[in-house]
């Protein structure tokens, strides 16, 4: 049965891109072990406003494991304690009675602080633009078994598109390699008859700008697999590295 608990947070405060951030202190009590992470961030900034205090910064959207925006360090772990889960679907029955909870932003040189726990994370979305997806002409409805697909390559297909985009995994890498988001994405489309026309491009152009926005290099310590919310393999990696090699050996 959930119970009420008394904890200490410790949150990263950041005016600015530019400003320099340090934590504060705060206390609350009476929290419901049944409300989620985010519900006690609620909590926290109502009690702030009530204050006349400026409330802390954060992203979310949906709350349901699906976006990936509710980007937050808990503890020393991105998305929080829990395995396979986003922060948004972490439960406070995860913390004790006077428990400290450190909060902090992702840090990663690809995703800068815009302020307090929110980053920048549009370097993903710029990834995604530079060949993240396919150029056909459909016309019309196509027959749905116009293209078999074995269900083997199916399925290691979604379990590639499950990724979400949310960051965790180049925060969570001591290089800040987003290598782990960029294979999951070229995977997806690599592993099907469509994605095959513009594969040579797809892996050069999405390395690329990878590398052009700052992310680090791979090193395969699999901190990135480890702390994924989606479970994608890094098996994906290892496809990537095909693909790019592929690519230009045919330059």
């Amino acid at each position: 049965m959930d119970k009420n608990i008394n904890i200490t947070l410790k949150v990263w405060r950041q005016k600015g891109p530019r400003e320099k951030g340090a934590f504060e202190t705060y206390r609350l009590e009476n929290i419901s072990q049944g409300s989620s992470f985010l519900e006690m961030l609620d909590v926290l900034n109502e009690k702030l406003i009530s204050e006349q205090k400026e409330p802390v910064v954060f992203d979310h959207d949906c709350r349901e494991g699906i976006c990936g925006m509710c980007s937050l360090y808990i503890n020393g772990h991105p998305h929080g304690p829990d395995d396979s889960i986003t922060t948004c679907q972490l439960h406070m029955r995860r913390f004790n009675d006077g428990d400290t909870i450190m909060i902090e932003p992702w840090r990663s040189a690809g995703f800068p602080v815009i302020r307090d726990l929110m980053v920048d994370r549009s370097a993903y979305d710029k990834i995604i633009q530079a060949g993240g997806f396919v150029s056909v002409n459909t016309g019309g409805i196509p027959d749905a078994n116009a293209i078999p697909i074995s269900k083997k390559k199916a399925d290691e297909a979604m379990d590639a598109a499950a990724c979400i985009g949310c960051g965790a995994c180049a925060a969570a890498c001591k290089n800040g390699s987003a290598m782990l988001f960029v294979s999951a994405k070229v995977s997806q489309l690599a592993l099907l008859p469509q994605g095959q026309v513009e594969a040579a491009r797809r892996a050069k152009a999405m390395v690329a700008k990878m590398d052009e926005l700052g992310f680090g290099n791979c090193t395969n310590t699999r901190a990135c697999e480890m702390e994924c919310p989606k479970n994608v393999s890094i098996s994906n990696i290892a496809r990537l590295n095909r693909e790019f090699l592929v690519a230009k050996l045919r330059d």
